[in-house]
């Protein structure tokens, strides 16, 4: 190992090793949002995102600055999983026999959560909607963060939240302004 390497390893270790110890708990928690709940998957997704952040020689002094990498690594390394797992769908009945299908009195005696709710949606939806309400981007971020065009950012995010409404009721206070109106003409 030549000593360029070394000093190169050196200035982002000690960033690699805090991140892991302070910020571990939350990053995974976060890619569980986007697993829907699973924390083997969410795991491995934290493991690849700080693999690749990591493994491509940033120069990272700082932990804040090296978990947004990761962050960003983790929605990245979602996604594309989630585009391979599509892909081979597509092609799947090409090469073996059909999966098992769950019964569907198996899943009607759990209650369902915010994460089992969040795990029926498509990828791009949930990460708007994690990104929106856990990470507190605005939808310019979001679009951004996920090269979308904010157009597509709303709708993503309100197609989800009629779909999370439904599974999960309203909000006791999303009440509209209308709503409010009618409350105070009384």
């Amino acid at each position: 190992m030549g000593t360029e390497d070394a000093v190169g390893e050196s200035a982002w270790a000690p960033v690699l090793d805090r991140l892991v110890r302070e910020r571990r708990p939350a990053l995974v928690r976060y890619a569980a949002l986007l697993t829907g709940g699973d924390l083997r998957d969410a795991d491995d997704l934290v493991q690849e995102a700080l693999v690749r952040t990591f493994s491509r020689g940033r120069p990272l002094r700082e932990v804040a600055a090296a978990e947004q990498y990761v962050r960003q690594a983790i929605l990245r390394v979602f996604l594309d999983g989630y585009r391979r797992r599509q892909h081979w769908h597509r092609l799947q009945h090409l090469v073996g026999a059909p999966d098992a299908v769950p019964s569907a009195t198996a899943s009607a005696d759990t209650g369902i959560d915010v994460r089992a709710a969040l795990a029926t949606l498509r990828p791009q939806p949930r990460a708007c909607v994690v990104l929106r309400f856990y990470d507190d981007l605005t939808v310019p971020e979001i679009a951004d963060r996920l090269g979308l065009a904010q157009g597509t950012v709303k709708r993503y995010l309100s197609d989800a939240a009629s779909a999370l409404e439904a599974l999960l009721g309203p909000l006791p206070d999303a009440r509209t302004e209308i709503e409010l109106v009618h409350e105070e003409e009384r």
